[in-house]
């Protein structure tokens, strides 16, 4: 699963990276949880172009009852997405990019959980594969909300969990966030686990433990005498 994750680059850097006009200057992001807002990349289709938007995550259903159900639907597995009635709609017409350049994992040792930090070799912010909705209430609030995919854990993933985040490759953006791409064989096709070898981890504090911690010090690494 993916249940926290960071984003502490510049507007100009992501803007590059993810093609994107309009990127606001963001806050360092070091800790982020469920229900956050969230950066991502939409297509939007009277432009034909990517565009950035902060959407909630956790995704509400159109046909929710009321959004807490979105606390509960923060990932989707990429092989069930197609089947499941919360994702299968937006699995077809609303997909995006989260972005992102590192995300936590905790290894279950002995009597505790020992948070890991994984990013890719080059530390560059990538994206994860996202599926996005519109809810309203009754008296007409909106939210918009995503989800992250997750799909089996590579390699190095694997001693700490068995599942991780769908992480795009740059070259499957456009074909990720196509609108006219509605053939689930082909979109399956992209949701696979990212390459062990061009990633990295390390062990970390606590902090990330608790939401409110949002700083630096989340992603310092801890030597293998301190996490054990």
């Amino acid at each position: 699963m993916c249940g926290r994750f960071t984003l502490n680059q510049a507007a100009a850097v992501l803007a590059q990276a993810f093609d994107v006009e309009a990127v606001p200057n963001l806050e360092a992001q070091y800790n982020i949880a469920p229900t956050h807002m969230v950066a991502t990349a939409l297509h939007n289709l009277e432009s034909n172009k990517r565009e950035f938007q902060y959407l909630r995550w956790g995704l509400i259903p159109s046909w929710a009852k009321d959004p807490t159900i979105g606390a509960k639907l923060i990932n989707a597995r990429a092989e069930t997405v197609v089947e499941k009635p919360s994702f299968r709609s937006a699995f077809k017409h609303r997909r995006c990019l989260v972005l992102a350049d590192g995300f936590y994992e905790w290894q279950r040792q002995a009597s505790k959980k020992q948070p890991f930090y994984f990013r890719v070799q080059d530390g560059q912010p990538f994206a994860f594969a996202g599926l996005w909705e519109k809810w309203r209430s009754p008296s007409i609030e909106e939210i918009v909300s995503c989800t992250i995919l997750t799909t089996a854990a590579n390699k190095l993933l694997q001693p700490i969990h068995d599942r991780m985040p769908v992480i795009l490759s740059p070259d499957d953006y456009n074909l990720w966030l196509d609108p006219e791409v509605q053939t689930p064989d082909v979109l399956q096709q992209l949701l696979r686990p990212y390459p062990a070898e061009a990633m990295t981890s390390y062990p970390v504090s606590t902090l990330v433990n608790k939401p409110q911690h949002n700083t630096p010090e989340c992603i310092m690494p801890m030597s293998e005498k301190n996490a054990s």
